[in-house]
């Protein structure tokens, strides 16, 4: 992992690879967002999402992107964003 990081999400995607994104560091609100491949223990950076959070939520889509949404950001967010892996 490049970016030390708590309160983030960890999802696991259907390709077997694990998706960790969003959460606070030091005094900063996340949008990075990393890719963990358990079959080479490689983590590689992905786009960041559109808005930094932590204590939000993830989930994987039978499309293949992930719902993220709320969490905090300085003040409670009710927005979601389709994010693309």
């Amino acid at each position: 992992m490049s970016t030390a990081r708590y309160q983030h999400t960890a999802s696991i995607l259907t390709n077997g690879k694990v998706l960790v994104a969003g959460g606070y560091v030091g005094s900063s609100y996340l949008n990075s967002a990393e890719l963990y491949d358990p079959s080479t223990g490689t983590w590689t950076n992905t786009g960041s999402m559109s808005t930094a959070r932590r204590y939000h939520t993830a989930s994987e889509l039978t499309n293949g992107k992930v719902l993220v949404a709320a969490g905090y950001s300085g003040s409670y967010l009710k927005s979601a964003e389709l994010y693309q892996p």
